[in-house]
């Protein structure tokens, strides 16, 4: 199950809540555990694509999408200045929010990608779509998280 991590980094773009995130998963895993997996599929992008069919049940079952703030992760840096801290923390939050703020399949695209490590390739399969529109979903998707931040080349 070394394709955990990932799946629980996927949940919570999805839910944008660590607690939600973590009841995606275990739907996934007990999904899994109870009807085992097909024959002949890359477990990873089956069970990415498990995650999301669960995920858009319980959007359609609840009608509501719930916000979370964003959790910052603490940085292992050597004795950051209180400035240095402050201004990472403030472009963590503002890129979070950005992130967050994206349209789902944007979202989805760049969790897959930038977050999950994933291939273009492997991207269309986990969410079946062509690979041209991974490619133009994620430069949008990057393109509107820069102009969120201000960043701009």
């Amino acid at each position: 199950m070394d394709a955990v991590p990932h799946i629980r980094r996927f949940a919570y773009s999805l839910t944008r809540n660590a607690a939600d995130a973590d009841d995606l998963v275990q739907s996934v895993v007990e999904r899994i555990l109870q009807n085992g997996t097909p024959e002949d599929v890359d477990l990873k992008k089956w069970m990415f694509r498990v995650c999301r069919n669960r995920w858009i049940d319980t959007l359609r079952a609840s009608k509501v999408r719930q916000t979370a703030e964003p959790e910052i992760e603490e940085a292992s840096a050597p004795s950051p200045s209180s400035e240095d801290v402050a201004g990472s923390r403030m472009m963590m939050n503002r890129v979070q929010s950005a992130i967050a703020a994206l349209p789902d399949n944007y979202r989805e695209v760049l969790t897959v990608v930038a977050v999950g490590g994933a291939s273009y390739k492997e991207a269309a399969s986990m969410l079946k779509v062509p690979i041209g529109t991974i490619m133009s979903r994620l430069g949008r998707a990057r393109a509107m998280v820069a102009e969120e931040v201000g960043y701009h080349d």
